[in-house]
């Protein structure tokens, strides 16, 4: 009888910790209206924090991707959930909009740049075969605190106030991050074992590394910038759709709590789309996977094109939930299927600062689309434009040969 393979640790604390911090940035949509409602910003300027938040997300992103490479996950963990806990803390002296773009914007942003980096990186070292359930089951974290959070923010703000409901979410996010960041470990070698519960061995581990491309190699290839390129509209796509779905819902005239729903919608069936996802990549590979979950944006973005009511808002929340949780689970198994796991962290950590680019500016032009024209629909009207072009350049990628060229 085998020994419990202390991969699966792994994959419990990365759970964890995509639900704290993914649910903690989906309450943003949740405080929209609170900070026009107490401050009258404009919708631009609220979402600028937002855009910066993606933009130190995906920058930081790459630094810690190099780092786990080199010293592992747990560290870089411990001080990113310190930084994530402290600008939320911050957010509740709130006054000014350069605070918001401080604290949200800065040190969040910071905070939040491990969560898929650190977790995902790791997780495509302790799994080779499994590569992409174990990384669907991770992903659930994320919609389980898409479904979450968003509903516990309304409930806090509703009577506690804003100012005490980030207190809230800042300090127990900070403690909890700090404790899930200790059972991780940067790949089987530390404990003497292989990827995949293959049992131990003595000998040097090597996992896929001897079939990886370097990072310089990786770096070379059309493939990788097809990609990255991929991926910033996909992100721009779905972190405008995260910020902006609730302040639509409002104007459509949709109650606070049924707004917050939509969110809540999304990362409930996001979950399904996660493990149904990362279970399909392990069958038919990252490439036609990612197609499917392309197909089904766009899909959802025709209809939102469409939505005028609250229950086709709830059909749009639906089919997009799903292709939003198959697309951010696909993205470390595509790297890791591409390239291999030798610079994994890296490579991973330059493609999410590629989409973290689109999901910077995506959320700031839907706001400043909204602010000049009273209206959503030339901006989802571009992220429909978006969606197709990402699947575009996705049925492009041609697998290539990971042989490294030794010297």
């Amino acid at each position: 009888m085998r020994k419990h393979y202390y991969g699966y640790n792994i994959v419990a604390s990365g759970f964890l910790i995509q639900a704290v911090c993914i649910g903690a940035m989906f309450t943003y949509g949740v405080f929209f209206k609170v900070f026009q409602e107490e401050f009258g910003w404009s919708r631009a300027v609220i979402s600028g924090a937002s855009s910066l938040n993606f933009l130190f997300l995906g920058g930081f992103g790459i630094i810690v991707g190099v780092l786990n490479d080199r010293i592992g996950p747990r560290i870089i963990m411990t001080v990113s959930g310190i930084l994530m806990g402290l600008g939320y803390l911050l957010l509740s002296r709130l006054e000014e909009p350069w605070q918001l773009y401080l604290f949200y914007g800065g040190l969040v942003g910071i905070g939040l740049s491990t969560h898929d980096v650190i977790t995902l990186s790791t997780v495509a070292r302790w799994f080779d075969k499994r590569r992409g359930t174990m990384t669907g089951l991770v992903k659930v974290g994320t919609g389980a605190g898409q479904f979450l959070m968003p509903l516990v923010a309304a409930a806090l703000i509703a009577t506690y106030g804003w100012r005490n409901a980030y207190v809230m979410i800042g300090s127990v996010g900070l403690v909890l991050l700090v404790l899930l960041a200790l059972p991780l470990k940067r790949d089987p070698q530390e404990m003497g074992l292989l990827s995949d519960n293959s049992g131990s061995t003595s000998q040097d581990f090597s996992g896929n590394h001897t079939q990886s491309l370097s990072l310089g190699e990786a770096l070379g290839t059309l493939q990788f910038w097809i990609l990255c390129v991929a991926e910033f509209s996909v992100f721009f796509c779905l972190f405008s759709i995260v910020v902006h779905i609730v302040p639509h819902a409002r104007d459509m005239r949709i109650p606070a709590t049924s707004a917050a729903a939509l969110l809540s919608t999304i990362g409930a069936v996001s979950m399904l789309g996660r493990i149904t996802m990362g279970a399909t990549i392990d069958r038919i590979g990252g490439k036609r996977t990612m197609l499917y979950c392309l197909a089904l944006l766009f899909t959802s973005l025709a209809l939102l094109l469409m939505a005028g009511n609250m229950w086709l808002m709830f059909l749009f929340s639906i089919i997009y939930g799903f292709a939003h949780g198959g697309l951010f689970t696909v993205i470390s198994p595509i790297v890791a299927e591409l390239f291999g796991t030798g610079a994994h962290g890296a490579l991973f950590g330059l493609v999410w600062f590629s989409g973290a680019v689109g999901g910077s500016i995506g959320p700031w032009l839907a706001g400043f689309v909204f602010d000049k024209t009273d209206s959503y629909r030339l901006a989802f009207m571009i992220l429909l434009m978006l969606a197709l072009i990402g699947l575009g350049l996705v049925a492009c990628l041609r697998p290539l040969s990971r042989t490294r060229h030794n010297p």
